[in-house]
């Protein structure tokens, strides 16, 4: 997968896994980690689908409606993406936090339905629900921010405060944390993130 990899000055820390939205790239959230945490390594990952051009991490059917097959596929691949990056650059596979937003959301969210150990913690920024009616892997103390718009026309509030439940029934602590905005980026909600961050 076309990738940038920062390394940091601090190895304890994690390794920030950044994730864009549709029509981004790997530089997109390059912006976010300095928010997030200076002194830890980065991984920055462009998806491997494109729709229309643009640069996606699965395909979807239809706004809002995921290719479950395509997701499950993608899924597996990032996650083994990562395995593999982490023998590459000489990063701890299991100090790893996904700042996903949108399309980056999603499949880190996903990434954390599908594999136990995948994530340490995660901040979604304008997520959706990865998949329904599916048994999630034990999430028991893994951290979750979850940044969402009141007035997001992509991805309604029903979707956040649900995939809150999800997780939170899996065992993960979660945070939603709710801008009076759209489906945008906010610098209130990367602030939030960050302070969020600070304390897990």
């Amino acid at each position: 997968m076309k990738h940038i990899f920062q390394k940091g000055k601090d190895p304890s820390k994690p390794t920030l896994l950044l994730l864009h939205g549709t029509g981004g790239t790997e530089s997109d959230l390059l912006p976010l980690a300095s928010h997030i945490d200076t002194e830890a390594s980065v991984l920055s990952v462009r998806g491997n689908v494109l729709e229309n051009g643009m640069p996606r991490f699965f395909r979807r059917l239809a706004e809002g409606i995921f290719d479950e097959e395509d997701l499950i596929f993608r899924t597996k691949e990032l996650n083994e993406f990562l395995d593999e990056a982490a023998e590459k650059y000489g990063f701890d596979r299991k100090n790893m936090v996904a700042v996903g937003y949108s399309n980056g959301a999603n499949i880190a969210g996903s990434l954390l339905f599908h594999y136990q150990n995948a994530l340490k913690a995660a901040i979604l920024h304008h997520p959706m629900v990865p998949r329904r009616g599916v048994d999630l892997p034990d999430l028991q103390g893994i951290p979750v921010f979850i940044a969402a718009g009141t007035n997001d026309p992509i991805c309604p509030a029903e979707e956040s405060t649900d995939l809150q439940s999800l997780l939170e029934n899996a065992g993960a602590k979660v945070e939603l944390h709710w801008e009076n905005h759209g489906h945008q980026l906010t610098i209130g909600e990367v602030q939030a993130a960050a302070r969020w961050y600070k304390q897990i």
